[in-house]
């Protein structure tokens, strides 16, 4: 994930310079949903919150395609199908963890905290909504779900960059902290946001692969 040849900056620049996909009213719902809880401005507890739901949809694909391979272990077309998605599937997973740990950490050591309502109603309403819409999704209609995770992931890529944007004092505040280190050295918290927000572009190039919006792929510069 930390690739040293990118030019974080310069891939922030790119990002925000570039549309946003169409959101469907779905996607928009959500993110309405998210502004009336937490508010339009970008915070470290919104971001949380997104990161949290951001790995349902691949758990939801990864049940899905388990059960493909239980009804369909016959057809090597669809166990090379369902394996390719499911590989993709708990790398995104494993990499949405680390964008989850990395904010919570950070939200410790500034001392940001969460009343119960949002921790613990508002986070459990939500995981619980989001896990039925997309394992239902998953089960009738998964290029739609692809689809719909591309715009998510859409968003929460400007979501990183525009948070560097408006936060410059992140460009001097030092890194510390285990969940970063696992990644690999960082120079400030501005590139640390900003390599989260690649994370988030790679998975919107992966999910517009798979539901078959491959030309619609943003790729890095350089």
């Amino acid at each position: 994930m930390n690739d040293l040849t990118v030019n974080l900056r310069q891939e922030q620049e790119a990002t925000l310079a570039r549309p946003r996909l169409a959101y469907g009213l779905l996607t928009r719902t959500l993110f309405i949903g998210m502004d009336l809880l937490y508010g339009r401005e970008t915070t470290l507890p919104k971001m949380r919150l997104l990161e949290i739901l951001a790995r349902i949809p691949y758990q939801s694909w990864e049940v899905r395609q388990y059960i493909r391979l239980h009804s369909e272990y016959g057809q090597a077309s669809a166990v090379a199908e369902a394996r390719k998605v499911m590989l993709w599937g708990r790398a995104a997973q494993d990499n949405e963890f680390w964008h989850l740990r990395v904010i919570d950490e950070r939200m410790k050591q500034l001392g940001i905290g969460e009343g119960f309502f949002r921790s613990a109603v508002i986070r459990w309403v939500a995981v619980f909504k989001y896990t039925i819409f997309s394992r239902l999704l998953a089960r009738f209609n998964i290029r739609q779900a692809f689809r719909i995770n591309a715009e998510f992931e859409d968003h929460a890529e400007h979501v990183y960059m525009l948070f560097v944007k408006e936060h410059p004092e992140l460009e001097t505040q030092k890194v510390e902290g285990t969940a970063v280190a696992e990644v690999g050295e960082f120079s400030c918290w501005a590139d640390v946001f900003r390599r989260i927000g690649l994370d988030e572009r790679d998975h919107r190039n992966e999910s517009l692969i798979h539901c078959g919006c491959a030309s619609d792929k943003v790729p890095y510069l350089g």
